[in-house]
């Protein structure tokens, strides 16, 4: 079994799974309102750089705060959250890139949806958690999922049809 650090998985679990709901609510809120790929395009971009430094940061001093972190835990649970939100959000732009902008949704919706099924099942491998509880923790980060890309979806048909 392959031993990761508590900093590490704290970092790259945090930005993930961020990177996976932020960037697909997103995408998926101004591709609906907006249908344009330059704005989307911008967007994830933004996410990649500007939220991925935000989030950093404040798993730099949730860490902090603990007081039960060394100043090397601390900066690496601030690298690995950053480089994981930033490395992931980019991988969503190669369908806009590639696709018309229906299809790029469809397509980070599903790479989106596989990302979060296997962040949760290392998730649970990692941390030896229980066939059962390993299913219910999945099917709750699914359904937190489903939640998010639904509401990206409504409030971006708000805005088509509003503005």
């Amino acid at each position: 079994m392959v031993l990761v650090k508590k900093s590490y998985k704290t970092g790259i679990s945090f930005g993930l799974v961020s990177g996976v709901l932020t960037t697909l609510g997103l995408l998926i809120g101004l591709g609906v309102g907006t249908q344009s790929k330059e704005v989307i395009i911008g967007g994830i971009l933004t996410i990649a750089v500007a939220d991925a430094l935000s989030d950093a940061f404040g798993v730099h001093l949730s860490q902090e705060s603990t007081g039960e972190n060394s100043k090397k835990q601390i900066w690496e649970s601030t690298i690995s959250t950053f480089l994981s939100k930033f490395l992931l959000s980019l991988t969503f732009l190669i369908p806009v890139l590639v696709f018309d902008i229906k299809t790029a949704r469809i397509i980070d919706i599903i790479w989106g949806f596989v990302v979060i099924i296997s962040i949760s099942f290392l998730s649970s491998t990692l941390n030896r958690v229980e066939k059962k509880e390993s299913i219910s923790a999945i099917l709750e980060h699914v359904l937190l999922f489903i939640f998010t890309v639904t509401l990206s979806y409504l409030i971006g048909t708000f805005i088509d049809k509003k503005f």
